[in-house]
């Protein structure tokens, strides 16, 4: 039995879709649908049961679930809402909540999977390695409710028995319901269909020219792929998922509009005020440790990932994965 939290989110159901297409279908899927578009992420899917999250941790914490023997646990879940200001509830929501879970997974032996994020690597001062965690400074509460569940792993010596996974900038197929926090391939896709223009931020640092600054793009069917292998393989401790090729945003805009057959119309506007001091310039993961661990990984390029989300997803009648 597998329990799957964030089931219906972005990453989480994208590998929900990979656990059934591999024969796993004695899934507990966990998350909050609210009102919310992304219950659509589940249709098609199989798995076992569906509960809330606020609603699984009271059956949970009752000990419902005594007579289930969770094989592994995947904890995809959490709000990934770097615009969030409430401090409180990210430390409950991705710290606490996290931390409950971990408890059991470790008193039972279970294996366990969990969601960190490059937020936690802030302004990349010390650049994107995969073996710092107690020296990084996030950025923003998002980025420390993921710093403090790491150290908090590390402090116990659970990194010798779970695996964390910082993710970089993914995109990709059932995205659609993260409003801002969608991918600028999802939202430059929509300003092209839209206006025929792409918006991107002009440049706040010297060292870069406008929509020169880069980020690790990566596609989500690579991430759900190295989820599965690093379970696979028995690993533990934290990794890096990213590509370990930073492109930047002029790439990204102009693989658009080659897809769309659209001749290139990118406007510059200013960064608002609110993120201006929380805005990352370049970042690129250090991936040698995960490599030396699962071998060769051919990452899908930024124009080919680009193409398969747009072509066979964002063009269809039913975009879902």
């Amino acid at each position: 039995m597998i329990l799957l939290t964030g089931g219906a989110g972005f990453i989480g159901s994208c590998f929900l879709k990979f656990l059934n297409d591999n024969g796993f279908f004695d899934i507990i899927v966990v998350d909050h649908l609210s009102k919310s578009e992304k219950w659509k992420n589940l249709v098609g899917k199989k798995f076992i049961d569906y509960y809330n999250k606020d609603e699984f941790l009271y059956f949970f914490e009752s000990k419902k679930f005594t007579n289930i023997k969770f094989d592994a646990i995947f904890h995809l879940g959490a709000c990934t809402n770097t615009y969030e200001s409430n401090v409180d509830y990210l430390i409950s929501n991705n710290f606490r909540y996290s931390v409950r879970l971990a408890q059991y997974a470790a008193e039972k032996d279970i294996r366990f999977v969990y969601a960190s994020s490059a937020a936690t690597y802030g302004a990349g001062e010390l650049g994107y390695d995969d073996n710092l965690v107690f020296e990084l400074k996030p950025l923003n509460p998002y980025g420390y409710s993921k710093y403090l569940f790491d150290c908090w792993v590390v402090k116990n010596g659970l990194d010798k028995q779970f695996v964390g996974l910082k993710f970089f900038n993914v995109y990709g197929p059932n995205e659609y319901h993260k409003g801002e926090m969608a991918s600028m391939v999802f939202k430059s896709f929509n300003q092209v269909r839209g206006t025929g223009k792409i918006k991107l931020f002009k440049s706040n640092h010297p060292e870069f020219s406008d929509g020169e600054q880069k980020r690790d793009f990566i596609y989500v069917k690579d991430v759900v792929s190295l989820i599965w292998l690093v379970f696979e393989k028995g690993l533990a401790g934290i990794y890096n998922i990213g590509t370990g090729k930073a492109r930047s945003w002029n790439s990204l805009a102009f693989a658009v509009f080659s897809c769309l057959g659209v001749n290139p119309g990118i406007e510059y506007i200013d960064i608002p005020k609110e993120l201006e001091q929380q805005y990352q310039n370049f970042t690129q993961a250090k991936m040698d440790k995960l490599i030396s661990k699962v071998g060769n990984f051919e990452f899908t390029s930024l124009e080919d990932g680009v193409s398969d989300y747009i072509n066979n997803f964002l063009l269809k009648d039913w975009k879902y994965m």
